[in-house]
């Protein structure tokens, strides 16, 4: 939590006013009971009306000069509250960005979108509360005590046993509530997950008919949930009561105590109102306090959830750029051992792409997923890649732009390893298009520039046409300005298979990556698009993630995966006639008969 409090450093004038404006607010409430004890004993008793008029016109201005210090605290405090959860949100999401698959994959979806959405604006209401009121309401209390020991000793004293005791109570149960508070925000991460899973996947759940199971597990997600809300919340109810027992208590001794007081003549039944005014004022401000402590101990649990994520370093670093100048330097302290590197760098340039005996274990993971995956890749050519579903086709292409980081051996992009790039240098060169094809809400040329900022309409087009999606974009109706729902809803699978690839094709990249990425596409227009890419100019090296041979077996090489190890490597004839898992494959796609013909 302390380190989240660097957000507030920008709002040092706000945090500042925001309690003082709160503070003179409270130092004119405590004069009231004064007022109200001088108009009952000077003016009531001795029927000065003129006297009450003025007193009266002193409580009204005491009151409005209140008011107007509350909302000038408001102000403050909400400016503060809303700047800080919006720089928080604004650092959470930058800080989430540059983690890698790895710490992504391990958080969690759900997780972090409950930690930028409910647990932010818990903590905004927390500033908010504490700006306004941490101050003020234990200021009340004790001014009130204060004030008390000015009009009667003995009854003060009355004040001195109350609040204790009620301190007690409010900060007991506070302690209490606190881990309760991160359970429940626990489980609410659990219902959100939940919810997520069962809103993208609708298709699948109806399709097998399980509607009813997913119902009956949310709603056991949901019911523990809200038992762990319910047990929390009768604590948390138990404050006001207890309070309301110890006050009322302590308001029949004082109204006692002060009664044998009235009747010694020691003091007056102007300055009882006021004691029992104060001891209502108590009353008020502890209830606030013990409700203020609820929202703090719900914000300080939900801070402690957002630091944990900013704890979370990403387990990829990047090489920084290095100007021409910095490298001749480099270069000229560089070590024998640089020096070798240098000399393999040269050796291995003809190769575009280099697996090394890579092996590639995901977090939490029991066994390697990839095991030593071994091949060359030539600058221009076209490598497909194949293997039955789980065997690590996608692992694979992923540790290309780097998303995962082999753990042993080494992924080599013109003789250098991809750990020893910047990440806009080798992301710039690559072209990802995922197994999933997402769009973003906004206009066709808006994704479009995704792949290049400054691409032009000429470049978009062209990229469009390679993509074979140049057909249904001229039919829309504002062509490149036509609107793209969130997600592309509002295009079909294979609509949206182009758009992606065109979108990948923009920048020209020297590698491209085809993840699966042309399911949705019939035959026709699948060997379309394979035919438009090989026609691009720049010799742009491919691959090709697919489980149909037909789209992979005019590949200069194709690598054969079964479960994460290369079965073998080569072209399609020679596959067809040593490797039996490529055999498998393509002979379940193409009976013997037809395939021989």
């Amino acid at each position: 939590m302390k380190k989240l409090l660097v957000y507030l450093k920008d709002y040092k004038k706000e945090t500042v006013l925001a309690p003082l404006f709160k503070m003179l607010e409270a130092t004119f409430e405590l004069f009231v009971p004064l007022v109200m004890a001088a108009i009952i004993d000077q003016g009531i008793g001795s029927s000065n009306v003129s006297y009450v008029l003025r007193m009266g016109g002193v409580m009204i201005l005491l009151g409005v000069i209140g008011l107007v210090c509350s909302i000038t605290a408001q102000y403050f405090s909400a400016k503060a509250a809303v700047g800080v959860s919006t720089k928080l949100k604004h650092a959470l999401f930058a800080h989430i960005q540059g983690l890698s698959y790895t710490e992504i994959d391990t958080l969690g979806t759900a997780t972090m979108i409950t930690r930028m959405t409910s647990d932010v604006n818990q903590v905004q209401s927390g500033v908010n509360m504490v700006l306004r009121l941490f101050l003020r309401s234990p200021f009340i209390v004790f001014g009130a005590m204060v004030m008390a020991f000015t009009i009667d000793v003995k009854a003060a004293f009355i004040f001195v046993v109350t609040i204790p005791a009620l301190s007690v109570v409010v900060f007991g149960i506070m302690m209490w509530t606190m881990p309760l508070f991160k359970k429940v925000q626990a489980g609410l991460d659990s219902v959100l997950g939940a919810t997520r899973e069962n809103l993208t996947g609708a298709r699948v759940i109806r399709a097998f008919n399980k509607e009813q199971e997913e119902i009956e597990a949310f709603e056991r997600k949901n019911s523990n949930l809200a038992h762990m809300q319910l047990f929390v919340g009768k604590i948390s109810a138990l404050t006001n009561p207890v309070t309301y027992i110890i006050i009322n208590v302590a308001t029949i001794v004082l109204l006692y105590t002060g009664a044998v007081r009235v009747d010694e003549g020691t003091i007056t039944q102007g300055q009882v109102v006021a004691l029992v005014n104060y001891m209502s004022q108590i009353l008020i401000e502890l209830v606030k306090l013990a409700n203020l402590i609820i929202t703090i101990t719900k914000a300080l649990a939900c801070a402690n959830r957002i630091q944990s994520v900013f704890e979370i370093e990403s387990g990829m670093t990047w090489e920084q750029a290095v100007t021409p100048a910095g490298a001749a330097a480099t270069d000229g302290h560089r070590t024998d051992e640089a020096a070798g590197t240098a000399a393999q760098t040269r050796q291995n340039a003809a190769d575009e792409v280099v697996f090394d005996h890579v092996c590639l274990t995901y977090a939490g993971a029991g066994a390697e997923s990839l095991s030593d995956i071994d091949f060359h890749v030539k600058k221009g050519q076209t490598v497909g890649i194949i293997g039955g579903t789980g065997s690590g086709k996608t692992s694979l292409i992923n540790m290309i732009p780097r998303f995962y980081d082999a753990t042993k051996g080494h992924v080599r992009i013109k003789g250098k390893d991809v750990r020893e790039y910047g990440m806009e240098e080798l992301r710039e060169m690559i072209g990802i298009v995922p197994q999933k094809a997402v769009l973003f809400q906004g206009t066709i040329r808006e994704n479009m520039q995704w792949g290049k900022n400054d691409a032009t309409d000429a470049q978009i087009w062209q990229a469009i046409e390679t993509a074979q999606a140049k057909e249904f974009v001229e039919q829309k109706d504002g062509k490149l300005e036509a609107s793209v729902a969130q997600s592309g809803r509002n295009l079909s699978g294979g609509q949206r298979q182009r758009l992606t690839i065109a979108r990948a094709l923009v920048g020209k990249p020297e590698i491209l990556i085809l993840d699966d990425s042309a399911s949705a596409l019939d035959y026709a227009t699948d060997a379309a698009l394979r035919q438009a890419i090989r026609d691009m100019e720049g010799d742009m090296t491919v691959f090709i993630v697919s489980q149909r041979a037909s789209s992979i077996q005019h590949a200069d090489q194709i690598i054969v995966l079964d479960d994460g190890e290369m079965a073998d490597i080569g072209t399609h004839d020679e596959l067809l006639e040593r490797c039996e898992v490529y055999q498998e494959i393509y002979y379940s796609q193409y009976p013997k008969k037809e395939a021989q013909s």
